[in-house]
């Protein structure tokens, strides 16, 4: 899991006489937005998997706010029908090697996201 520490535009924000609330209701949308194209992502290289048929619809994403902090959390739900077994084609077993990259839909957000931060600092100034 990556994380990106935020704190810094809190800072920055309320320095500028911007309140909490102010900075989460324009930083809340960017984390969204990334954890859905994350999540569309992950869904769509799990897709056609013969043998994990059922994955696709285990993703999912939540996002988690608090007046100084904003998280998402993204992968397969192991409530869901076929999230239990995830971990197999991510991570591989013994006897075979992982079939599906669960950090490249994260790596290739990283860009877009970074450059929504900017965009969201920019309209908070």
């Amino acid at each position: 899991m990556t994380d990106f520490d935020v704190s810094d535009v809190y800072e920055f924000a309320l320095g500028l006489g911007k309140s909490a609330d102010d900075v989460g209701k324009t930083m809340r949308p960017v984390v969204q937005k990334g954890a859905l194209n994350i999540k569309k992502e992950m869904q769509e290289d799990a897709s056609g998997h013969p043998h994990f048929s059922y994955l696709p619809a285990a993703i999912s994403y939540d996002t988690k706010a608090t007046r100084s902090e904003i998280s998402a959390e993204i992968g397969p739900d192991k409530d869901k029908r076929g999230g239990a077994i995830a971990n197999i084609p991510y991570f591989g077993t013994s006897n075979n090697s992982a079939v599906l990259d669960i950090n490249g839909p994260l790596d290739r957000e990283e860009p877009p996201f970074i450059k929504a931060i900017e965009n969201a600092i920019e309209d908070l100034l």
